[in-house]
């Protein structure tokens, strides 16, 4: 009988991946998922220590999401939104109009992380048009900054591995320093490497603020970037450099919503709010793909005419606002209020960075980053000299297969070993997800 595994790799193309790889990492087909851990076919369990990609936040086969999904399934599977609606729509919008921060009052629904990007992006460069002013059509990045994979996304993003092939197919994008703190010099506070780094986004968005419709970053995390992070003091001084210049702010919380970062968003640490706020991951927990913008009054206002003047917003996709995708989201947002999240995850967060001073003293390990429930943990050839591994050797990858055997899923980011897991975890498998990992990382630094 034909394997599953066989069955996938004689038909599938698989994302990320470069498929000769499963020559050498076998592929794991996965039976179920309980909580925090996954279980493949042969019964093996592994404590999925990433979240599924960064989207399951509350734990896998969670059963009010998985009764509202069946519920909401029983009665009402798709319409059109052009020109219908729907009670899971209507009020997912409400909800979020609520705990976003303020200002932020009209939802516009995507289905991925990447279709919101490019949703933000297009309306951004229309409310200009529509405001007579054609000239602020370019966007400002931060580098190594990552914002998805469609061509807008990729446009604005920053990471060569994803971005570099397809540089012929991209827009022009005006690229600011990251306030990175990886990069900071010795003795130098967060604060004030992103206060530093902040002066050279200022002087880019003095010269440039009158062709420029907006500003798009991540705040405080560049996920994809190695999960690198910066202070809130930067979105502070980002956001009044905005106002000041007449230029939007995209604020990119697909990865870093919903608690992930210790507030419900990370917008929230420097107490601003953006023009436009994308979210989609963690906005069902990963049970069905759902994203949203969700942006101002005064911009959907320039939107608002007769349909002869062509200034609506005429994008769409055909499951924007799946009555079954917002159910998702609705039971997600109810769980996260009765379980107090975020501010049940403090001894979670707590954990992680006890397990965070611990693999600070490996050897090998050069640099240890943490915000909320997200823990980095960069490898280094030699942390004195802050000399990396060839990216070559790929010795994230030994600390994955190590992890795996070890019944936990850790994937790497090149050298960077995280932890982004459910917050259904306990403080004890965080503890498990410590040893694990320094075992790994000792394995994979062995010359």
């Amino acid at each position: 009988m034909t394997s599953l595994k066989q069955r996938d790799l004689s038909v599938l193309w698989h994302p990320c991946t470069q498929m000769k790889d499963h020559e050498t990492y076998p592929l794991i087909p996965i039976k179920g998922g309980k909580g925090v851990y996954l279980e493949d076919f042969e019964g093996n369990q592994y404590i999925d220590a990433i979240s599924s990609w960064w989207v399951n936040s509350l734990g896998h086969g969670q059963p009010d999401i998985v009764a509202a999904i069946q519920q909401q399934a029983a009665q009402l599977e798709h319409v059109i939104f052009a020109g219908f609606s729907h009670e899971p729509a209507v009020q997912l919008a409400e909800s979020l109009v609520e705990i976003t921060p303020s200002g932020l009052d009209r939802v516009f629904y995507g289905e991925n992380g990447s279709s919101a990007v490019e949703i933000a992006l297009k309306m951004s460069f229309h409310y200009w048009l529509n405001k007579g002013q054609p000239k602020k059509k370019k966007f400002v990045g931060l580098k190594n900054g990552y914002h998805g994979e469609t061509v807008g996304a990729l446009a604005v993003g920053d990471v060569s591995l994803y971005k570099e092939t397809y540089a012929p197919l991209l827009f022009e994008t005006l690229m600011a320093p990251s306030p990175d703190c990886f990069y900071r010099e010795q003795g130098e506070s967060w604060e004030a490497y992103s206060l530093r780094q902040f002066a050279k986004m200022e002087a880019l968005l003095e010269e440039h603020h009158e062709e420029v419709a907006a500003v798009i970053l991540e705040p405080l995390i560049q996920c994809a970037g190695n999960m690198r992070m910066y202070h809130p003091v930067y979105l502070k001084k980002v956001r009044e450099l905005c106002d000041r210049l007449n230029v939007h702010l995209i604020a990119d919380e697909i990865a870093v919503g919903f608690g992930r970062t210790g507030k419900m968003f990370a917008c929230e640490h420097a107490q601003i709010s953006p023009d436009f706020m994308c979210l989609s991951k963690a906005l069902t927990s990963g049970f069905l793909p759902l994203s949203a913008v969700i942006t101002t009054n005064e911009i959907y206002q320039a939107f608002y005419d007769d349909y002869e003047t062509l200034r609506g917003f005429l994008h769409s996709h055909s499951f924007t606002g799946n009555p079954i995708a917002c159910a998702a989201a609705l039971a997600t947002i109810k769980v996260m209020k009765e379980q107090q999240i975020p501010e049940s995850n403090k001894p979670l967060i707590n954990k992680l960075t006890q397990i965070g001073e611990k693999l600070s003293e490996h050897p090998h390990v050069g640099d240890v980053r943490q915000t909320g429930m997200v823990l980095a943990v960069e490898m280094m050839k030699d942390p004195k000299s802050r000399t990396e591994f060839d990216w070559l050797e790929r010795r994230g990858m030994k600390v994955y297969q190590h992890a795996l055997s070890q019944g936990a899923i850790l994937r790497p980011l090149g050298n960077v070993v995280y932890f982004m897991p459910p917050y259904v975890i306990t403080e004890e498998e965080i503890e498990r997800l410590g040893d694990i990992a320094w075992q790994g990382i000792t394995k994979a630094t062995e010359a």
